[in-house]
C-alpha cells in the first residue's frame, strides 16, 4: 500500500490552490508528507503565505498532557502558533483576521472522544460564521474505515469529547469525512473542501498504508494502542483508574490498587471478547493517576484485530469492574465518553454486555445510514 494523504495530493499539484492566498494551518506533528516534511515547511518552501499556526490538544510541539497550553513561535518559520487548547477551544474572529483560508491537516484516530474531532467542528462553524473557505486535508482513519461500533453520543451529552449527537464510539470515517457529515447534518454552511486521499481503502489499518506512524498524541504511541483505544478509554474519567498513561503502554492495559488482576484477567478471560485476551500485570506510572506507585492490573493483546469490537471491550471492562467491585469504581462519571446514562444504567444493573449492545444497534444502524452520505473512499 502507499496511500497518499491530501497533504501529499496537494503538494503533488504545487500547492497550487492556495497560491497567493494568506493561509491559516490548524496541525500538530501529526502534519507530515510521506517524506516526513511538516506541512508549513512544504507550503513556505511552495510560496505560500502561511501567515498563521494553530495547535489543537496536546500542543505544538504535541507533548503536553494538560490543558492551559500557551500560544508559541514555530521556531522554524518564525510563525505564531495560536493554542486551542488553551484559553479557547476555537480560533478567535481576530485569530482568523488577516486569513483567506484556513488549513486543516491533523491525524486522526477514529474514535469520537479524540478531541481534534472537535476541533475541526469548531472551526468548521467559526469559519462559516465568517464566511471564509475551510479546506481539510484528509488522512487515514488509522484503525480502518469500515467498522461503526460503540454507545452512540445522547444529545443532552454533547462537549469537548464528543460534538456530534447519535455518533458511535468508533464512526469508521475519516476526518474529510466528518468534516462533511458535520458541514452537510449541523447545517453550518461552511464552505467546505476536502483535499481527499488516493489509493486509500476504507479496509486498511494504519500499517497498510505505507506512511510512517508519528504520535498523535503523548500516549498514542501505536497502532495497537489506538485499536484499545475505542474500548479502553471508556473507563477513562473514573478517578481511581489507570488506563497506563506515564507507563509504556498507555491503553492497552488498566489498573488500580482496588482490583485484583489475576481475578479480572481470569473473569475478562472467561467472557471470550471477541479478538482479545487478558493477563494480570503490574505497573507504576510515571505521572497521572497512581504515580510513582506499583498497581495491579490487566495487560490487553489483541489476538485478532478485524474480530475485535473494541467498544464491546470497553462495555465488558465496566461490566466487570462493576460486578466484580461494587462502589469502587465510579461509572457516573464515564457518561461523556459513553455517551449517555442509558448505558450507564444498563451496566449498573449488572445486564450482559451482549444486550446492553443489542439496546443501541438500531441507532448505530441509523448514523449508518447517515454516514453513507458522506463518505469518500
Amino acid at each position: 500500500g502507499s496511500a497518499l494523504t491530501g497533504l501529499d495530493v496537494l503538494e503533488a499539484g504545487g500547492f497550487s490552490e492556495l497560491k497567493g492566498k494568506r493561509v491559516g494551518i490548524v496541525t500538530n506533528p501529526s502534519g507530515l508528507d510521506r517524506s516526513g516534511r511538516r506541512n508549513v515547511d512544504l507550503m513556505v518552501q511552495a510560496g505560500v503565505k502561511v501567515v498563521a499556526l494553530f495547535s489543537p490538544e496536546h500542543g505544538w510541539a504535541g507533548a503536553v498532557d494538560l490543558p492551559g497550553i500557551a500560544d508559541t513561535v514555530d521556531g522554524a518559520t518564525g510563525i505564531k502558533v495560536y493554542s486551542l487548547f488553551g484559553e479557547t477551544l476555537r480560533p478567535t474572529p481576530k485569530m482568523l483576521d488577516g486569513l483567506d483560508v484556513l488549513v486543516y491537516d491533523v491525524q486522526d484516530v477514529g474514535v469520537r472522544f479524540y478531541t481534534f474531532e472537535t476541533t475541526m467542528a469548531y472551526c468548521l462553524q467559526v469559519t462559516a460564521k465568517a464566511g471564509s473557505p475551510f479546506m481539510v486535508l484528509d488522512r487515514p482513519n488509522p484503525i480502518t474505515g469500515v467498522r461503526v461500533e460503540g454507545p452512540p453520543l445522547d444529545g443532552g451529552s454533547t462537549s469537548f469529547v464528543g460534538y456530534f449527537a447519535g455518533m458511535p464510539v468508533r464512526h469508521g470515517m475519516t476526518m474529510g469525512e466528518l468534516a462533511r457529515m458535520y458541514n452537510g447534518e449541523n447545517k453550518l454552511g461552511a464552505k467546505l473542501e476536502v483535499v481527499a486521499m488516493k489509493d486509500w481503502d476504507r479496509g486498511d489499518w494504519f500499517d497498510s498504508t505505507g506512511l510512517t506512524w508519528v504520535n498523535p498524541s503523548p500516549n498514542m504511541r501505536s497502532l495497537t494502542a489506538a485499536a484499545l483505544y475505542p474500548g479502553v478509554c471508556l473507563v477513562e474519567y473514573t478517578p481511581n483508574l489507570s488506563v497506563g498513561r506515564g507507563t509504556d503502554a498507555p491503553f492497552e492495559q488498566i489498573g488500580s490498587e482496588s482490583l485484583d488482576g489475576p481475578e479480572l484477567a481470569a473473569y475478562l478471560n472467561r467472557r471470550q471478547v471477541p479478538g482479545i485476551r487478558f493477563y494480570a500485570t503490574r505497573f507504576t506510572p510515571t505521572e497521572s493517576r497512581f504515580a510513582g506507585q506499583s498497581i495491579p492490573g490487566v495487560r490487553m493483546v489483541i489476538t485478532d484485530r478485524e474480530q475485535l469490537n473494541a467498544a464491546r471491550l470497553g462495555l465488558e471492562l465496566w461490566s466487570a469492574l462493576v460486578k466484580l467491585y461494587p462502589g469502587k469504581f465510579d461509572i457516573d462519571r464515564a457518561v461523556p465518553l459513553i455517551g449517555g446514562a442509558g448505558v450507564i444504567k444498563r451496566l449498573k444493573e449488572g445486564q450482559d454486555p451482549e444486550e446492553v449492545e443489542d439496546s443501541y444497534r438500531a441507532e448505530v444502524e441509523a448514523f449508518v445510514k447517515v454516514r453513507a452520505k458522506y463518505l469518500l473512499y
